[in-house]
């Protein structure tokens, strides 16, 4: 069952994006262009984040996203 923390990786990443895919790349030249949301269907729960981004040498790519939490 979805927990009401789920939604807050959605909150987090939307605060700072560019860091947020320089985090995840491990790329500081990473800059997130737009996060993306419900045209995706397939990104069903609310932890999912998909975020378009772009690296001068690279180009334009997409991160996906999926947080999970759980108790300790």
């Amino acid at each position: 069952m979805r927990q009401a923390a789920d939604i807050g990786s959605k909150r987090l990443v939307s605060l700072a994006p560019d860091a947020w895919v320089q985090w995840v790349t491990g790329q500081p030249d990473v800059a997130a262009r737009e996060v993306l949301g419900e045209e995706f269907q397939w990104v069903s729960r609310a932890s999912d984040v998909v975020v378009r981004a772009f690296h001068p040498q690279v180009g334009e790519f997409v991160v996906v996203n999926e947080v999970q939490l759980r108790r300790s």
